[in-house]
Parts: structure tokens; sequence; C-alpha cells
């Protein structure tokens, strides 16, 4: 029989399928650990049902809404919850893929049992993540259509970093005032610049893997930005790709820049004491900004094997590195600008990285 205990779920399950999230989550207080994982296993339960391109659309459109009913507790039949998980599962070529969803019943179950204020939040965070899953599916084509279909503008796509990475600032704003409010002082600050850190993650994501999204049929980057430069979504898929949108691609990495500098004010805000959350939030910014300067310096940045990730030896420095460092407000400032200096000067942003580096708290 198959362990469903929460050891279980938020343990080896937990670490099976979250790759470096598991990381952050072993150094969060402990008061977090069990509503923050258990969002992040339903809702990684939800992109995997989304993503699975073994069935229609329609009906993965048609789980993925019944998953979001069971998280709100608008439909309480365990069997739903067993049948979504089948159906889903037995798509699934990944083990831990698999293992996941096969646990989607007794996850909702320990959802029941989190404190009342910690389980609404849970259901929020899942509800709105689940929206921007929703919104792919209803805006692009069948994996296996050959089209592609490109975002409307650059406020869509600001719309959709905040349904599926922004919102999860608020959520972690909101989770640490709860459990550590001595860590969040201005909360509506905080608040705001809890967004923007996500969709700084989100924005990193979405150009790193911008080549595979293509080969599927989801092109990210604006149409209205692609139309300027004289481009169709197809025409990314051809081999001079690359270089025709380096500086469409330049763009947006300054833009992502500017929420990076929210989310590393949002990191210094928090005071020194809070160590393991000061670490949680300051992992993935420096392995996102590490991130960004490799695809900046990746002439086929639109070519998928090519993609701009990190060995995991240099993920592994970077922690290393951050642990004499996290106490530090002086050293955490000249560790950030130096990669904004590293970036800028490929992108032609220099001056002003250095100077917004200067106002970070």
């Amino acid at each position: 029989m198959r362990d469903t205990s929460r050891a279980y779920l938020l343990g080896p399950l937990l670490k099976g399928v979250s790759r470096s999230f598991y990381l952050t989550l072993r150094v969060l207080p402990a008061g977090m650990r069990d509503p923050v994982g258990l969002a992040y296993l339903l809702a990684r339960a939800a992109d995997t049902i989304a993503d699975t391109s073994l069935i229609p659309p329609p009906r993965r459109l048609a789980l993925l809404l019944a998953l979001r009913d069971q998280v709100n507790g608008a439909s309480a039949d365990p069997a739903l919850a067993d049948s979504i998980a089948m159906e889903a599962a037995a798509r699934q070529e990944q083990s831990d893929e698999r293992l996941l969803l096969e646990s989607l019943g007794p996850a909702l179950a320990l959802l029941s049992q989190l404190d009342p204020n910690d389980q609404q939040a849970v259901r929020q965070i899942v509800s709105t993540l689940t929206e921007g899953m929703e919104f792919d599916l209803r805006t692009f084509p069948d994996e296996h259509a050959g089209r592609i279909a490109a975002l409307r503008d650059p406020q869509a796509l600001d719309h959709y970093t905040y349904l599926v990475a922004g919102c999860v600032g608020e959520f972690w704003t909101r989770m640490a005032a709860a459990h550590m409010p001595g860590a969040i002082g201005d909360t509506a600050t905080m608040l705001h610049d809890g967004v923007r850190f996500g969709k700084a993650l989100q924005m990193t994501n979405v150009l790193r893997d911008c080549g595979k999204d293509l080969r599927i049929g989801r092109c990210y980057l604006p149409q209205t930005m692609l139309e300027r430069e004289g481009l169709h979504p197809q025409d990314l898929l051809r081999p001079d790709a690359s270089a025709r949108t380096r500086a469409l691609m330049f763009e947006l990495v300054r833009n992502t820049l500017e929420h990076f500098e929210a989310a590393m004010a949002y990191t210094l805000a928090m005071p020194a004491r809070y160590v393991r959350l000061r670490l949680a939030c300051l992992w993935p910014v420096l392995i996102g900004m590490e991130t960004l300067r490799c695809l900046v310096r990746n002439d086929d940045w639109l070519d998928p094997a090519r993609a701009s990730r990190l060995p995991r030896g240099q993920v592994y420095r970077i922690l290393a590195g951050s642990l004499p460092a996290v106490l530090s407000n002086r050293l955490l400032r000249w560790w950030f600008a130096r990669q904004q200096r590293a970036i800028g000067a490929i992108i032609g942003r220099g001056d002003t990285a250095s100077a917004a580096s200067a106002g970070l708290p």
C-alpha cells in the first residue's frame, strides 16, 4: 500500500516533483512548510494535468476546473478526485508525476486539516494559479496542431505573469506575515514587491524556455513587439530567429531586471535575524539573475537544445556562497549589483543598473 501520510506527501513526494523548490522549502520556518508545500503539490498536480498533451485540451480544461472545485470545497466527492487522478495519471511518462496525481486524494484531505486561515490562503493561491493554466489552454492551440499563437501585447504578458507567479509573491508574503509577523514590515509595500518578485521569476522562465514553448504552439513574446520587428510567431522557428529577436529579448530582460530589483528589495527588507526566510527568498533571486546572465550571452537563445539553464554545480555554488553573505545587506547588495553590471554590460544597461542597486534599502 502506498504511503499517503503527511510525512510522505511533504517529504519524498514533494522532493520528487519539486526540483530546487524542495531545497527552499527545507529552510522555511516550520509553520510555513505545510501550507506552502501543500500549495505547491496541488498546483503542480494541476499543472501536470494542464500539460498532459495525450489528453485533448478541452478535456484537460474540464479536469482542471474539476480539480479547482475540489480544492475550493465546491465538490467534496472523494471519488471525483480519484477519477481525475486515474485519467491523468495513466498518461504520465514520469513516475514522479504519476505518483503525484495518484496522491491527489490524500493531498486534498491534508488541505482540510490545515488551520482555517492557511486553508483559505492555499485555496486562493491554487485557484489563481489554475486561472493561469486555464488561460494557456484557452489561448494556445493543441500542441499537435502545427500552429503558433502569440500573446497580444505586453499587457497580456504582464497579466499572465501575475496569474502564474506574481500571485505566489502575494501568497508568500501573507504566509510570512501570518506565521512570522516580525519578518514583514510594511505589508502593502511587501505585497507590491512580492508580486514583482514572482513576475521576475516567471519572466526568466518565459525567456529561458521560449524555444521549447514555440514548438508546442505557444509564443509568450507579445505579437505587437514581434510586428514591430517585422516578425510573425512562425518566423521564430527559423534558423536566424535568435539573432533577429535579440533586441526584443534584451528589452524584455530590462523589464525583468526591474522586477528583480523589487525582489532584492523585498529580500533585504526582511530583518537579518530571519535567516531561513531570507535564504528562501535570496536563492531564487541569485539563481534567476545568473540565468538571465546566461541568457543574454546565448546567441542561440531560441534553440531549445541550447536553453540557458544553469549547471547543477553552479546552482550549488550559489547556495553555498549565500550562507556567509545572507546576514549582510552590504554583501548582498554588492553581489546583486555585480550581477546587474554583468548583464547590463551586454544589454546596454550598466549605468541604470548601478544606480538602481544603489537605491536598494
